[in-house]
Order: C-alpha cells, then structure tokens, then sequence
C-alpha cells in the first residue's frame, strides 16, 4: 500500500505564532523606493542564502549551512527551522519544481533562479510542514520584496497562493505518473527522487515494489545523527551518558544523538568522538576484525579523505599495536586525515592509490572507492538532482583500477574490504565479479560474519556474500561491503 506524505510532515518553528525578525542592521537594509523596508525572518532568510549558493556555486548545503548558522549566531528555533527548510527544499527540488511550474504555468528554466529560490522554500512550507499556509505566503512575499522589488513579490504571492490551495497529496495525484502505469515513477516522483536513481534502487532490491517504496520514503527523511567513540578514547556507554544519545544497535562505537549540534560536544570537540553514520563505522570495524592469519600490523587506507573510517580505524591500530598507511590524491583532503587521525598510528601520504609506489605485503586494506553517493542521498539533500547515469560510467573505471591495484598491494592470505556509499549495482556487485573473475588466485570471501555484531544478525543481512545496507532496514546509509582475499 502506497504511504501518504501526509505522514511525513514534521513540526518546525516556523508557524505564524513567531514574529519575523531583522538578519541585518538597519543601515545595511535597501533603501529603494521599490523595496520594501521590513524586517526579515532570520531562519527564512539563511536558507534562502543556503539554496542560492547551491544553485549558483554549486555549493554544499550541508557543510554551508552550519558555518552560516555559526556566523549569523543562530540558535535554538531559528536554527532548527533554517535546518528544516533548507535541508528540505534542497531534497525535494524535483517534486517542488514540478508543483511550482504547474502553478506558475511555465518551466522553471524560465523563472529567475532568486525567485525560485524563494518559491522552493515557500513550497515547501505549503507542502511539508505544518507552517500556516498565510505565514508561508507572507513571508516569501517579503523576502522578495525585501531584495527583488514589487513586481517579483507579486509572482511570488500569485504562485504560492495557487499552490496553497492543494495539499502535498493532490498535487502528487495530479503531476505523478499513474501507479498502474509506471510504478516506478510515481515512487520517484512522490518521494522526491530522480526516476533514474528510483531505478537504480529496484534492480538493487531485487524489483520489489514494496522495498522500493520502503527505500525510497527512508531516503526522503531527514536521516539522525550518529556519533563514533573512538575505542581508547571514550566508551560508546562513556559518550551517550555525556552526549544525551543512545547507544547504537548495531557498532559498538555508536550513539543515537537526538538533536541539537554535535559540535558542541566536549567528546567531539576533544577528538575523542565524531560524527560518523553507523554503516560506516561497520565498514572501519569490518577491516580489523577479518581473519588475516598472522598479523604483521601493516594496514592500509587506500582513499582516506576526509578521514572518519581512517580515525576509527586508526584507533583499533592504537590497540592492537598496528599501523595505518592513508592514502589521499588531494592535498586539502590529506589534511583534514592527518587533523582527525592527531597522535594516532596513521602515516598519511599524498598519492594516487593507483600509482601509490607502496609495497605489497598488506595484511588489511581498506578500499573505500569514490562513488556516486547514492547511498547518502538523505544527508547530501541537493545530491539527489546533481548525479548523472553518466557519473556512474565514469567511477566504475576507477573503481576498477583502484580493487584491481588492492589486490596486488594485500598479502596472500590479507584481506581487502572494498566498499562504496551506493547499492548501485554497476559500482558493487557487478565490479567485485569483474575484478575477482580478472586477477588470479583472488577470491570472494563471505563479508556477512564482519559486520555481524550487536542487533545485526543473519536475519538482517541477506544471502551473501556481500552486506548491502540500506536506511529503511537497517537505519544507515546504503552501504555496501565486500570482502575479498588472494591466495598464496
């Protein structure tokens, strides 16, 4: 049975019961005859600069916004809204554009881009909050006024007016296509997904219209947040006691955090936590519970930025009185590993893993390939509307020669744990059996036993060899993991 939006609507701070208020000081607001002088609602404002900078620099919401919050010092109510609307335009784009272009009667191509990111955020007040339909109109009319003049504001009020009279339901029911016609596509149009990604999707669930659905209403959700204790340095019991979470089903370094801004954690801020979905944590822990026979102590981390599993990874390293060597084509990423590894056993080199000029003899290596990203969708909102198929094409070369040099640089016997952020079957399944079937003595290992651990069971992990995570069945990104060996 197809779920109803309806059900998704979250509560913000944005209702009409809150007045609007000044982002900017007096003498800095227009002064144009045409402009209207009025204060601003400050959350509203920030994601309206949040999505223009998305449009235009192709900037990332979720690494701008937080600094932006940072810098305008917004909090509390106004910082969970300005994070509810931008976040929640930005996935929705697809579905707000076509509900904007039927209103307006004309493509959003030919709407001025500041327009339309006003239109967005107002749609998406109308659509999937519980903001009054008057207060969600008003205040887009004045943030256009505010910058862009009368004319522009009057489209502004003409359009969302005419959107306020549907609910997120009706305009699907109309704009969609028809279930008994293209399933797929009115999954991908109700839940805001490119219909090419919605397809991606059904091959990796194995065509099951149900798992479609389920996958695709988890990734339109605004996903938690998960924290990582890093052994050595504090307990996962240690960091949700501190933090207010909740200890994770699943990794044992994991915490639930409920809300509120993670780096205002003292064990964050400390280096002793991060914030690591817990998928990932599984993937990090899988590389050093595998069975490698004797253990030399020598690990790999062949694509290491920005550094998170290299951190997790780097800390078991600490214990077990091993090394990790990470690898980083890109200087500014190299960085930022060497910044969150701190005094931990991690030798960081700016290299292309596929020319790295390390030796062989690795007894774990971690191949974290780049990839589309299709697994993260939920926390990269705008990421959904900027992948091509053609992204895709392009990876799997790489990806490719990055698992074929893995296998040269693990030791007979070692393992290479290959994983990518996307259940896309091109950039998992299909490149393991290519790769395995290319390179002698190579073989598939089961990966299920490495990540079977709290929760976790056989029951959640399907029939192997590989582990594919997904959100709505295991609440992480849609990871996949892959073990593989060579023997002597």
């Amino acid at each position: 049975m197809i779920g109803t939006p309806g059900n998704r609507r979250p509560r913000t701070g944005g209702g009409d019961s809150r007045g609007p208020r000044d982002s900017r000081p007096r003498d800095q607001q227009p002064r144009d005859k045409k402009l209207r002088d009025k204060d601003i609602d400050v959350a509203r404002e920030a994601a309206r600069d949040v999505l223009r900078a998305v449009r235009e620099q192709s900037a990332y919401a979720n690494l701008l916004l937080p600094r932006l919050l940072r810098e305008r010092r917004i909090t509390g109510r106004d910082a969970a809204f300005a994070t509810e609307l931008t976040y929640g335009a930005a996935r929705a784009q697809g579905l707000l554009d076509a509900v904007i272009s039927a209103a307006a009667n004309r493509g959003v191509d030919d709407i001025d881009g500041n327009v339309l990111d006003i239109l967005r955020l107002g749609a998406y007040q109308l659509l999937r909050t519980r903001t009054s339909a008057h207060a969600a109109v008003s205040t887009s009319v004045d943030l256009a006024r505010s910058e862009l003049g009368m004319g522009p504001s009057g489209f502004v009020n003409a359009v969302l007016r005419k959107i306020s009279q549907r609910d997120e339901e009706l305009w699907i029911d109309e704009l969609a296509p028809s279930m008994a016609d293209d399933m797929i596509g009115n999954l991908a149009f109700r839940y805001a997904h490119p219909r090419w990604i919605a397809e991606v999707f059904f091959d990796a669930l194995g065509h099951s219209a149900g798992q479609l659905q389920a996958a695709l209403a988890a990734d339109d959700q605004r996903p938690p947040v998960h924290l990582v204790a890093r052994p050595g340095m504090i307990t996962a019991e240690e960091l949700a006691l501190t933090s207010g979470g909740d200890e994770g089903r699943f990794s044992p370094y994991c915490v639930y955090l409920p809300g509120g801004d993670p780096g205002a954690i003292e064990a964050v801020r400390d280096g002793f936590a991060g914030v690591q979905d817990e998928g990932s944590q599984l993937v990090a822990r899988a590389v050093t519970v595998a069975d490698v026979g004797e253990d030399t102590g020598r690990w790999l981390d062949m694509c290491a930025g920005p550094g998170g599993k290299a951190a997790l990874i780097g800390a078991i390293a600490d214990i077990d009185g091993a090394r990790l060597h990470a690898l980083e084509v890109s200087d500014h990423r190299a960085e930022l590993i060497r910044k969150v590894t701190g005094d931990l056993p991690v030798d960081v080199r700016v290299a292309d893993a596929r020319s790295s000029g390390l030796e062989p003899g690795y007894d774990r290596i971690l191949l974290d390939a780049p990839c589309s990203g299709l697994g993260s969708l939920r926390r990269r909102p705008e990421a959904r509307w900027r992948r091509t198929p053609d992204d895709v094409t392009e990876l799997v070369v790489l990806q490719t020669e990055l698992l074929t040099e893995a296998l040269r640089l693990v030791k007979p016997g070692g393992v290479v744990i290959y994983s990518t952020c996307s259940p896309h079957p091109a950039e998992t399944v299909d490149i393991i059996g290519a790769v395995v079937s290319s390179v002698p003595d190579a073989r598939q290992l089961d990966a299920r036993p490495l990540v079977a651990v709290g929760e976790l069971d056989g029951s959640l992990l399907g029939p192997g060899p590989h582990v594919q995570l997904w959100p709505h069945l295991h609440g992480t990104d849609a990871m996949f993991l892959a073990a593989v060996t060579k023997d002597g």
